[in-house]
């Protein structure tokens, strides 16, 4: 009979050995997945709400902008709770908020309820499962982190393969009027915070909290607790001053707005828009999953071709890849056309925000990146907001979608230009910030290689 070992620090199959590193990468998916469900079938949700409530693209795109204006302001505090007290406690906290967002967001009955549940709430807990989750998964791996990564970045591209029919089938089955949009989020509220919270316990912080170093540490590397409240605080605290020092530390959020700006638009409106030009519920519906499906590739292989190959250049082809499908959209009306521009968006949209916490290792090495990568998905979040607020504006006042289009299009164009100022990935951009530490607060060297670009 094969023997199972299930303890963190000799997790085995048999004789052999897994590193706990997989594990906690697959719990964070899980994760991730467990509170998506609205969030990544918002789209198909648009046309309904206007139809249950009377609002219109403005209306509906400004909730929207707001949830990604908090989440986005709410990043770098998410990330600086998560590196100062660990974020086990962090998650739990953002569970909780999550389920009693989504539940009274299933009550509203006026914009404004729209407005302070989901797009105030809901965006405390939304930064946390963004920042400080991810950042916590990065200190677990010394190699093959891309893979990691890839992992858990797929598994926000399955959201809508999995949610879209079920969102849908649960508004068909609560019936029209408002109903099936209540259940939507009550029943998917509930359901993913309950999931989270009892995904927390298999979930430790660092390596060093179950005795284990990173997965691809050097053997004579020691065991160290650098998520210890006093050990974190400091270092989180002298690393955030010397890395807003850098430039690299403002152009990333800058490309993170830039980025999401541009694909705000066509992941909000995608749907909406397809129904414009004459397509059904279903396949404008088909069209997002197409693209979710193309983007859950990308998620995942870019990672690893960011963590082998430096991330500066797999970013900017992800990002050009994200606007040149978008000349198909000025004249697209038949269902293929829509198909085949959310495949190719779909592969650079996938790609182009998945490098980001590699990128941040490579620049920054065993560094506390939880606040640094907050200010970026702070970036990402106002961009996103942008995207999402001013794409429904411009089609409301104008009437005509080719202007929308065009905003997206030239959003994603300035991402693009400002990817050409990051520096390169060869070498970390603070190698000595903490000489300025204490000596036992310090972590082991881990060496110096990186990916060239």
């Amino acid at each position: 009979m094969l023997s199972i070992n299930l303890k963190p620090a000799t997790l085995a199959v048999g004789r052999q050995r897994i590193h706990y590193a997989w594990v906690i990468v697959i719990v964070a998916a899980a994760m991730r997945l467990s509170i998506s469900a609205v969030r990544t079938s918002f789209p198909i949700m648009i046309p309904r709400m206007m139809e249950a409530f009377g609002w219109t693209y403005g209306a509906v795109g400004g909730g929207l902008a707001l949830q990604w204006i908090f989440s986005g302001l709410f990043g770098p505090s998410a990330g600086w709770l998560g590196d100062r007290y660990g974020i086990r406690r962090v998650m739990a906290a953002g569970a909780v908020i999550f389920l009693i967002s989504m539940v009274l967001t299933s009550r509203m009955t006026h914009l404004w309820q729209f407005y302070l549940f989901y797009g105030v709430f809901l965006s405390a807990s939304l930064a946390i499962f963004q920042v400080p989750l991810l950042a916590a998964v990065t200190l677990w791996f010394r190699k093959h982190l891309g893979v990691g990564m890839g992992i858990l970045q797929a598994s926000q591209g399955v959201g809508p393969l999995v949610f879209v029919p079920l969102v849908l089938l649960i508004i068909y089955l609560f019936g029209g009027g408002g109903s099936g949009l209540r259940a939507a989020f009550w029943i998917t509220g509930i359901g993913g915070g309950v999931l989270v919270l009892l995904l927390i316990r298999p979930f430790y912080n660092e390596p060093a909290q179950v005795g284990l170093t990173p997965l691809g540490a050097s053997p004579d590397e020691p065991i160290q607790r650098i998520q210890e409240p006093k050990v974190a605080r400091l270092r989180t605290k002298l690393f955030l001053q010397r890395v807003q020092r850098t430039s690299a530390f403002w152009n990333l959020i800058g490309i993170h707005f830039w980025g999401c700006a541009g694909h705000a638009i066509i992941l909000a409106f995608l749907p909406a828009m397809a129904e414009s030009r004459g397509l059904s519920q279903g396949s404008a519906a088909a069209a997002f999953v197409v693209l979710s499906v193309l983007s859950t590739i990308t998620r995942f292989g870019v990672p690893i071709a960011a963590d082998r190959l430096g991330s500066k250049w797999v970013m900017a082809a992800c990002f050009f890849l994200q606007v040149a499908p978008m000349f198909i959209l000025f004249f697209a009306h038949d269902a293929w056309l829509f198909y085949l521009f959310a495949a190719l968006f779909g592969i650079g949209f996938g790609g182009e925000m998945t490098a980001f916490p590699i990128i941040n290792r490579q620049y920054y090495g065993s560094a506390p990146i939880g606040t640094t990568y907050g200010w970026q998905m702070m970036g990402a979040g106002i961009g996103m907001a942008v995207g999402a607020y001013a794409g429904g504006l411009l089609w409301d006042l104008t009437g005509d979608l080719n202007y929308t289009i065009t905003l997206s299009l030239v959003l994603s164009l300035v991402g693009v230009a400002s990817i050409m100022f990051l520096p390169g990935t060869h070498r970390h951009q603070l190698p000595d910030w903490e000489d300025s530490l204490p000596a036992e607060y310090r972590t082991a060297p881990a060496g110096s290689a990186t990916p060239g670009d």
